[in-house]
């Protein structure tokens, strides 16, 4: 039996619609039929080559939702006919110095869906039983494919942020950031929204998603913020959160790849400001994450294609032609 999935050969090279056999799930391993499939900024850089030494022939994607349709031996957590969703962490040892500190995020031996894993790009996918969430039924939708890497993420970075913070600025206003300002603000908080400058389309957006404010990103927020997380890859908007955020401020850096940052005065740090980065995740986040999504009104806001124009999706995100998500739909409705 073949699937169709789309598939990368090598970096900086546009992915191939291909016909591969259908996998067969391992040891501890299920096999899932995929319903629909986020597009990662993540996605973006393994295809470009900005994350180093990628399986290959790789199939990208770690935004999974779909249907268990075959169990390998020894699964426990799964039948046949349930519904997961499937993140970027893929495995993890339990045996290094990390994860026996409760840090399986910096797992040595850790392995990736859609870059050390075969991903979601494909009508068939296999994951680790370990390594999938349950999907309440209200999930099992399409546009709610975001949630596993934009959502949890989004999620990790905010969780990082002083219980206190009331003002919170959002760096790039894409897939995270359209979900996290939902759970901000329905949790009584502000969300301060920094787009691209001269992206007025972005900011209105912004602000019907829940933002207390929108702006460029070179603009000064009407009033100190508490915390800022960054969500766009630009390591020069570091010295600009940090001039934004107000003493003992914290600047969360949500992404994994970063442009440089540049040289700034100490004096913007100084007066205990903060800078953190978030790697991957833990499967307690999720727990944690899905538990508290059931309780808010999600709006996902997403631009779907089909799985053979997975490379326009890709391309319509880098040039920020996306409001909210894109989303890969295996099966048009």
């Amino acid at each position: 039996m073949l699937m169709q999935a789309m598939v990368l050969h090598e970096a900086g090279k546009p992915l191939q619609l291909e016909q591969w056999p259908i996998p067969r799930p391992g040891l501890g391993e299920i096999l899932v039929q995929v319903m629909a499939c986020g597009v990662c900024r993540t996605d973006l850089h393994v295809v470009a080559g900005e994350l180093p030494n990628p399986h290959l022939p790789l199939i990208p994607g770690h935004e999974i939702i779909g249907q268990v349709v075959e169990i390998g031996e020894q699964v426990k957590r799964w039948k046949v006919g349930d519904w997961v969703g499937i993140p970027w962490l893929g495995y993890t040892c339990g045996q290094c110095t990390y994860c026996k500190k409760g840090l399986e995020n910096l797992c040595e031996n850790a392995l990736f869906t859609g870059y050390t894993r075969q991903g979601g790009y494909a009508e068939y996918t296999v994951a680790h039983q370990d390594y999938a969430f349950a999907l309440p039924e209200n999930f099992r939708r399409p546009e709610m494919a975001p949630l596993l890497c934009a959502g949890l993420i989004g999620f990790r970075s905010y969780r990082m942020i002083h219980p206190s913070a009331k003002r919170i600025g959002l760096y790039g206003f894409g897939a995270a950031a359209h979900i996290l300002t939902q759970i901000i603000g329905q949790q009584g908080k502000e969300v301060y929204a920094f787009t691209r400058d001269g992206d007025t389309g972005g900011q209105s957006f912004a602000l019907r998603m829940g933002a207390h404010w929108a702006g460029g990103s070179s603009d000064n927020p009407p009033a100190k913020l508490d915390a800022a997380i960054i969500f766009a890859p630009v390591g020069e908007l570091i010295p600009r959160a940090l001039l934004a955020v107000d003493k003992g401020g914290q600047v969360i850096c949500g992404g994994i790849y970063m442009t440089d940052i540049p040289s700034f005065p100490y004096r913007w740090l100084w007066e205990e400001r903060r800078i953190q980065s978030v790697a991957n995740l833990t499967r307690e986040d999720g727990i944690a994450f899905f538990d508290t999504v059931q309780h808010v009104s999600l709006q996902i806001t997403a631009t779907f294609y089909p799985l053979s124009k997975a490379n326009q999706a890709l391309q319509d995100l880098k040039q920020g032609r996306i409001k909210g998500a894109a989303v890969l739909r295996m099966k048009d409705e």
